[in-house]
């Protein structure tokens, strides 16, 4: 028998190959802040889902009698100037927050995804147009741009969800088109070209799959953005209005009363600034994760 050196046979046995998929889920789990911030939004996504369940009180029911009262055995975190229960209405709230999040997400991705895929895909003058257009809003603070949208539309959950979706549209229409710039000269594209497909099924089908990695990251930490932008528009009075419970609408109905009641305006703060954190460190671990120069 020849002798074989065992050495340069490659390992066929043992560790399974993982898929994509899989493989970021496991470099996401190496993140002790991701996973942190991943249990911390599924939980308030069953909170949000459950909070006709897991609420102790409806939110607009009012205690008179226990009015600005603090945390107690019968309220947990006390009630408002209506004697409202405020963990209930935080429940109730974190519906509202990521409602808004995730819907303005959608809105700036699909608006700002086809313009950014556009423009990317057929460059010359279309680049020029959209890409301009976008310079001029993003050479408007988001935040402003936001307050001036809905001011112009009028209060209400449905036009702050516009207000804060189209103010985002220019980030997630320049990350696209930069990744369209860099695959639209790859082999498959051109494959697609030659056997006669068209423009649209050619970006819908090749180009944006193959661009999500950074659309994935930079819908995470937009969402941080959305609820921030959501809630500072209801603290002006220009979001979702009274009785519906929002973390931004709490913050200003309790800022009159913060030096004899704090804790009206800190567990709505501390909700807004968890869910902000928890969405940045899950976001941080996602562009990690989806990083191929850190793919081992």
């Amino acid at each position: 028998m020849t002798n074989v050196n065992m050495e340069m046979i490659p390992e066929t046995t043992g560790r399974k190959r993982r898929g994509p998929l899989a493989e970021v889920l496991f470099r996401l789990r190496k993140s002790p802040l991701a996973m942190f911030g991943l249990v911390v939004i599924l939980l308030l996504a069953f909170l949000a889902i459950f909070a006709d369940v897991l609420a102790p009180y409806p939110y607009q029911k009012q205690h008179l009698q226990h009015m600005f009262e603090g945390p107690s055995a019968e309220f947990w975190l006390g009630t408002d100037e209506f004697g409202r229960d405020i963990l209930s209405r935080l429940i109730y709230g974190a519906r509202v927050s990521l409602q808004v999040g995730f819907i303005a997400v959608g809105i700036a991705l699909f608006v700002g995804g086809m313009l950014g895929a556009v423009a990317g895909y057929y460059g010359g003058r279309i680049d020029n147009v959209i890409m301009r257009v976008m310079d001029v809003l993003l050479s408007i603070p988001q935040t402003l741009l936001a307050i001036a949208i809905a001011a112009a539309l009028g209060p209400g959950l449905f036009n702050m969800m516009i207000a804060v979706g189209i103010s985002a549209v220019p980030n997630y229409a320049r990350i696209v088109r930069g990744s369209v710039l860099s695959i639209r000269g790859m082999e498959f594209i051109e494959a697609a070209r030659s056997v006669g497909s068209s423009d649209m099924r050619i970006i819908l089908k090749h180009i944006i799959p193959n661009s999500m990695a950074p659309i994935i990251v930079q819908s995470t930490l937009g969402v941080a953005s959305a609820i921030l932008n959501a809630a500072g528009l209801s603290f002006i009075g220009l979001g979702i209005q009274p009785p519906f419970p929002e973390w931004g609408a709490m913050l200003s109905g309790g800022r009159q009363y913060i030096r004899d009641f704090p804790h009206l305006t800190l567990y709505p703060g501390l909700a807004i600034m968890v869910t902000i954190l928890a969405l940045n460190f899950l976001g941080d671990g996602l562009r990690d994760a989806l990083d191929p120069k850190l793919k081992r």
